[in-house]
C-alpha cells in the first residue's frame, strides 16, 4: 500500500526541481458558520506529526472559520507537472512552541508586520498599516520581535488524500487515499 504522503512529498520536491513558481502555495478552503465556503492562497510550510503545516493571524477571516468549523480542504496545483493533489482534513492549532520556532525563523519585516496587520478588518487607507508597522518596528527596535499571542499556526490532519495527474484525453489519474483508523484505504476514481 502507498503512503500519501510520501507520495505528495516526493510531488512536491519534483514540482520543486521542474522549477514551478512557489509549489508551497496551496488554496485553503474554510466554512462560516451558515456553511458559506471561502477559499485563499496560503503558503505550505511543511509536514508535522503527519500533518500539512501553515500560519495565519487566529483572528483573520481563516482563524475564525477554522475556531468555528475546525475542518479545512488544501489544494495543491503544480501546473509543471500537471498534477494537483487535495486534502481534507481536521485542523488544529500548532503548539505555542512550534509557532514559535517559525516565527523566529521568519525575515524581521514579516515579523514586524504580523503586529501591524489586524488581518480581516477594514482599515482607513495604507496609511494606517505603516504606521501600525513604523510603532511595531520602534517598538521592538534593538531586540528580537515576540510572536504575537494572536499569530501562529494550524496543522491540516488528512482524512483524505487525492492525487490526480493530468492524462492526454482527458483520460486523467486519480488515487484517492482515505484514512480509515491508523491505515489508509486506497481507490482509483474515474475522471
Amino acid at each position: 500500500m502507498a503512503d500519501p504522503i510520501a507520495l505528495f512529498e516526493q510531488w512536491f520536491e519534483e514540482a520543486r526541481a521542474a522549477g514551478e513558481p512557489e509549489p508551497e502555495g496551496m488554496t485553503l478552503a474554510t466554512c462560516d458558520a451558515a456553511g458559506r465556503p471561502s477559499a485563499r492562497i496560503v503558503l505550505y510550510r511543511g509536514m508535522s506529526e503527519g500533518g500539512f503545516r501553515f500560519f495565519t493571524n487566529y483572528r483573520s477571516r481563516k482563524g475564525g472559520e477554522l475556531g468555528e468549523h475546525a475542518h479545512a480542504a488544501l489544494l495543491f496545483w503544480f501546473r509543471t507537472l500537471t498534477r494537483q493533489v487535495r486534502v481534507e482534513g481536521a485542523v488544529e492549532k500548532l503548539s505555542a512552541a512550534e509557532s514559535d520556532a517559525y516565527f523566529a525563523a521568519r525575515p524581521r519585516g514579516n515579523q514586524l508586520g504580523a503586529w501591524a496587520s489586524e488581518q480581516s478588518q477594514p482599515i482607513a487607507g495604507r496609511a494606517v498599516l505603516e504606521a501600525r508597522y513604523a510603532e511595531a518596528a520602534q517598538r521592538f527596535e534593538g531586540r528580537a520581535v515576540e510572536r504575537p499571542p494572536h499569530w501562529g499556526g494550524f496543522r491540516v490532519r488528512p482524512s483524505v488524500i487525492e492525487l490526480w495527474r493530468g492524462r492526454d484525453d482527458r483520460l486523467h489519474e486519480r488515487q484517492r487515499f482515505t484514512r480509515v483508523g491508523a491505515e489508509w484505504v486506497e481507490d482509483l476514481l474515474s475522471p
